[in-house]
């Protein structure tokens, strides 16, 4: 895999190791960003109503979100580029929250 370094670079390619367990992922339907000054906060949860459960968080430097996000709008233009535009979902639907902490 082509890695970058902390600036963005690219840099030397490096062996990443994935478990078996990480190899399968999780389901995610809804997901929930808090930051601080410092990290933002990714919850990834799967609700089922009448609960939900988190079934990852990820914690960042602010840095490495705003590349996460470049690298995740770079994607989605891929991809509707080769199968067309991604439709909102309705209202109905489970959506991205935002809280600040």
């Amino acid at each position: 895999m082509n890695a970058t370094n902390p600036q963005g670079q690219p840099g030397q390619q490096m062996q990443v190791k994935v478990t078996d367990e990480m190899l399968r992922g999780v389901y995610a339907n809804m997901a929930q960003i808090a930051h601080t000054p410092e990290e933002f906060i990714l919850d990834f949860m799967n609700l089922f109503p009448p609960t939900g459960t988190v079934t990852a968080r990820v914690i960042l430097s602010p840095q490495h979100v705003k590349r996460i996000a470049a690298a995740l709008q770079e994607n989605i233009k891929r991809y509707e580029d080769q199968f067309g535009v991604i439709k909102a979902g309705s209202d109905q639907q489970p959506h991205i929250g935002f809280r600040t902490e």
